[in-house]
């Protein structure tokens, strides 16, 4: 079989891809253009993708006989004519979620802490270097324990953060995006109970109907004073320009892994918030750490086998 991997940059040049080789001949592109989609698939049994989009219009012009995303989510996928085409996608669920969970609190702390602060202090000729005291107490800062800890969407990605949440000794409590998940572990509570009772809340749900502009104007001044909101989820959960203007004008913090538009465009106008130090971002990493990415990989060379498997 012609395999094709149309984006194989995203999955970083230190992971073995070899794994997949064993199935036929392997094409891989290091990124793939809109317009270079259909001639890159064309003669393809089987396609890779991360975040090039697999559409109507590609399946329709090609004879693809799986389409394996490097992901859990399938937003890039018109997965309704897929199914009319009787072509199977396959993603791999789980992969990510040690490195997601670690990142979380990577942030979590890193605000609720004032790294950014504390580190230019002890750095700089006229911070410590300058104080007669041993140590710092301003800015204070506060334990997890005991502290309210929101999670929207507590799918895999979200129990893993309710489990960590709770050994740092905090109350955990979540809200459906789907209306549909019944976890009697933690409290479920509304959107609007959370956004105000809880000091962090972080987003781990995917996007859709329900969640696009979840997070707006309209919500985040139930935020309480020094609450800090973490998305690791999706971008375009949280509405950045109403995000932006409520920190200039709010103390609240924020931590984002996740854009509506990535990279991230010089427009964006979370790059010009006055508050910086209140605000945390990261290039869409969370997912990433080199242990995921090598779960990733044998999750797609498992889904081929058991493919070539079932077709055989």
């Amino acid at each position: 079989m012609k395999i094709v991997i149309l984006d194989k940059e995203t999955l970083g040049n230190d992971i073995d891809l070899r794994c997949i080789d064993r199935f036929g001949e392997v094409i891989s592109y290091p990124f793939t253009k809109p317009e270079e989609r259909l001639e890159r698939v064309q003669d393809a049994d089987i396609v890779i993708t991360n975040k090039v989009v697999i559409d109507k219009e590609i399946m329709n012009a090609t004879n693809l006989k799986l389409i394996c995303v490097a992901a859990t989510g399938m937003n890039n996928i018109d997965l309704a004519h897929a199914e009319e085409k009787k072509i199977p996608v396959k993603n791999v669920a789980g992969y990510s979620t040690p490195s997601v969970v670690q990142t979380t609190f990577s942030m979590a702390f890193y605000l609720m802490q004032h790294l950014r602060y504390f580190d230019d202090y002890t750095k700089s000729d006229t911070g410590w270097a300058k104080n007669p005291v041993f140590t710092s107490l301003t800015p204070p800062y506060s334990d997890l324990g005991d502290k309210n800890w929101g999670i929207i969407g507590l799918g895999s990605i979200g129990k893993g953060v309710a489990k960590v949440a709770e050994a740092f000794g905090a109350n955990v409590l979540y809200y459906s995006t789907s209306g549909r998940n019944r976890n009697n572990d933690y409290q479920r509570t509304t959107l609007d109970d959370l956004l105000s009772t809880c000091d962090i809340i972080s987003i781990h749900a995917p996007l859709n109907d329900q969640t696009y502009n979840l997070i707006n104007k309209n919500n985040l001044p139930l935020l309480k004073k020094d609450a800090i909101l973490l998305n690791l989820g999706r971008g375009g959960i949280i509405n950045e320009k109403d995000l932006a203007a409520f920190l200039d004008q709010n103390r609240i913090y924020a931590g984002l892994d996740v854009l509506e538009k990535e990279p991230i465009t010089k427009e964006n106008p979370l790059l010009h918030v006055k508050a910086k130090e209140r605000l945390l971002m990261t290039p869409h990493i969370a997912w990433a750490s080199k242990e995921s990415r090598e779960r990733l990989v044998e999750g797609i060379c498992r889904n081929i086998e058991t493919f070539t498997g079932e077709s055989s």
